[in-house]
């Protein structure tokens, strides 16, 4: 059996941690960390919807849906404020670094919140590539593929304090609570035919175990799912649970290989979660490319491929 790592959680600097050793019979996880606190909130990452961005595409944006979790079921947040900003991972010998700081990139309002399905209030949030651009005075050829737009949310409270990514500890926003308060969306060129050949993923895991992607003992891989249906799935073994594809064994890390075929056709990577924040991983194309470069921390989701690369 696993022996959880320990993985404690602050909601603000003058929060102390308690500990639930028995059941409830409340729904919201959120209840289990308020016995005799100051009252905070989170933002829980219900989908992301998009974090690609197409160079030339009109309709190119970043989307994801959300979830407000307090201990008055969300009437704790008045508004949450939406920030922006760019880094330029393409700079060229000599070239000039079109990075910007991060700007204010408007205001969702408690209106714009419904009450989902878990009795909590949930909203879409969508912001074009375009719209980033304007907000941050960057030109199209500014921009190119590889180029990251971070988007970060902050939660304000009816009585005007604040929650976001600098709030929190990374058991809340990666795992416990998935509440990263912060997303990437990279800048990719339009989708292309994966070229032909070995695809290499490279795969660590910081802690030491093994991947454990959707749950705490285990889980799915990263998968390649080509056009006709045809599905490759890699990733670290779990020393806790056995998988259900052919996983490479590797604790800290390992390599896997993808044999593409000629007429692949448009394809998508989905990589299913990173339980504690421990997982990353590199996707080497046949020419020897990273198209891919995900950090621990990622959230479930489709993997945005810079096929300006290759």
């Amino acid at each position: 059996m696993k022996i959880y790592k320990t993985k404690l959680f602050l909601l603000s600097s003058a929060l102390s941690m308690v500990l639930f050793q028995a059941c409830t019979d409340a729904d919201n996880p959120i209840d289990q960390v308020y016995d005799g606190t100051q009252r905070g909130a989170v933002l829980r990452t219900i989908a992301v919807v998009s974090n690609e961005l197409p160079i030339g595409q009109s309709t190119a944006g970043f989307a994801v849906d959300l979830e407000i979790q307090d201990v008055e079921n969300g009437d704790l947040v008045e508004t949450v404020n939406v920030y922006v900003r760019f880094t330029d991972n393409t700079i060229a010998d000599g070239g000039t670094d079109f990075s910007k700081p991060e700007v204010a990139a408007g205001t969702i309002p408690r209106a714009d919140f419904t009450i989902g399905s878990r009795g909590l209030p949930q909203t879409s949030y969508e912001i074009g590539l375009q719209t980033m651009q304007t907000l941050l005075g960057l030109a199209d050829d500014q921009v190119d593929g590889g180029d990251v737009f971070r988007i970060r949310f902050e939660l304000v409270l009816t009585d005007g304090r604040t929650y976001s990514l600098a709030d929190n500890t990374a058991t809340l926003t990666q795992t416990f609570f998935a509440s990263p308060f912060v997303y990437n969306a990279t800048v990719v060129c339009p989708p292309v035919p994966p070229t032909a050949g070995t695809w290499t993923i490279n795969m660590q895991d910081s802690y030491g175990d093994g991947w454990q992607t959707e749950n705490a003992n285990g889980g799915g891989g990263l998968t390649l799912t080509l056009n006709d249906g045809t599905v490759f799935e890699v990733g670290l073994c779990s020393p806790y649970l056995g998988s259900d594809f052919t996983c490479t064994p590797g604790v800290s890390s390992g390599t896997a290989t993808i044999q593409v075929p000629a007429d692949a056709g448009i394809s998508e990577w989905f990589f299913p979660g990173d339980f504690y924040g421990e997982i990353s991983f590199q996707i080497i194309t046949p020419n020897g490319n990273t198209v891919a470069d995900i950090a621990p921390g990622a959230p479930a989701g489709v993997v945005a491929i810079n096929f300006c690369v290759d």
